[in-house]
């Protein structure tokens, strides 16, 4: 991977970061997107969410106790999580490919690194207003980090499988 590709995964990784810091900013009532919800019909949606009940830190989220449109909000933030982590992981991956050449070791310090990135996400919530800090984010967050980490591995090895043999500048283990 050349040099200018890592520096772009490296800067989406930043931006992926400003954005969850920006996210973390805002207020539950500056972020809802429940009224917007609303507006659509989401009636297909509901005979496969109807059934679902997924308690989460306390508080049993569904169909029932928080509406359709509730509902789909949870399950959207909580893939809001898990997606932007397994992003980083994914990013800071393969942007640190010449700093940190040892497959897994860069695997270890990039898992590592956006699990604690998560918890001061979580700590950055926690002096936002109306917003509540939870450890089963910290771990949602943590394994689409993981996630995006095994991804990248995949990816990787992929591409150094397909390359000649003399032009591999990488030592897999």
């Amino acid at each position: 991977m050349s040099h200018k590709q890592e520096k772009i995964f490296l800067g989406l990784t930043i931006l992926v970061m400003v954005l969850i810091f920006i996210s973390s900013s805002m207020t539950y009532r500056q972020q809802t997107v429940v009224p917007e919800l609303g507006r659509f019909n989401l009636n297909w949606l509901k005979k496969w969410l109807a059934p679902i009940s997924i308690d989460y830190a306390g508080h049993t989220f569904s169909v029932k106790t928080d509406g359709l449109a509730g509902m789909v909000e949870f399950i959207l933030r909580k893939l809001a999580h898990f997606g932007s982590n397994l992003l980083i992981g994914l990013f800071a991956y393969l942007g640190f490919t010449s700093l940190v050449p040892n497959f897994g070791v860069r695997a270890i310090l990039v898992w590592l690194s956006a699990t604690g990135y998560a918890a001061t996400d979580e700590f950055h919530q926690l002096l936002t207003g109306d917003r509540s800090p939870m450890i089963r984010d910290v771990m949602l967050d943590s394994m689409g980090a993981l996630t995006g980490v095994i991804l990248a591995m995949i990816i990787f090895m992929l591409i150094q499988k397909k390359r000649p043999r003399k032009s591999r500048k990488y030592r897999v283990g």
